[in-house]
């Protein structure tokens, strides 16, 4: 991405927000939302903008573990390990997308085509297991489910598609 783009992203993510109050965590928080991850530029900008060093900036973002500091996959699968999917068969789940993605954890394909995210509620208890894959929520997953979901996106995510 050209560097005149991504900082109009960045300023535009961090001016545009709803809500009056504008603080470090909150800039931080929009630009991961516009971009899926928080860049150096970022960082410098949040930092000029709140008239504060880029370590002030750098001491919040890093506290997060959440935050990203490289780019994610073209898609987003998120497993949710609450306890009503973690009783209702979640690792179960959490292991076919391991093998169907080939890590060992959370992470991005070798290939960029996924990022793999465990998350600690999806927010449809009644729906459990659930996974989501670029925000659209899969409730009652099954195992050929999830299967069918993540061969589905990395062929999408080889192909250059992107649902984001």
């Amino acid at each position: 991405m050209a560097d005149d783009a991504l900082r109009a992203r960045i300023v535009r993510a961090v001016t545009e927000q709803p809500q009056p109050t504008v603080t470090v965590l909150s800039s931080l928080l929009a630009i991961e939302d516009e971009l899926g991850w928080i860049p150096q530029e970022a960082i410098e900008e949040v930092a000029s903008r709140q008239s504060v060093t880029q370590n002030d900036v750098w001491a919040v973002a890093s506290f997060y573990p959440n935050f990203r500091f490289s780019p994610p996959g073209t898609h987003m699968v998120e497993v949710c390990w609450g306890p009503t999917c973690h009783l209702m068969g979640a690792q179960r789940l959490l292991e076919r997308v391991h093998d169907a993605l080939g890590l060992d954890g959370e992470g991005d394909t070798a290939d960029g085509a996924v990022t793999l995210r465990y998350n600690t509620c999806l927010g449809a208890c009644g729906q459990a297991p659930v996974v989501s894959a670029d925000h659209h929520l899969l409730g009652r997953a099954s195992a050929e489910a999830v299967d069918a979901l993540v061969a589905g996106l990395r062929a999408a995510g080889r192909n250059g598609g992107h649902q984001r």
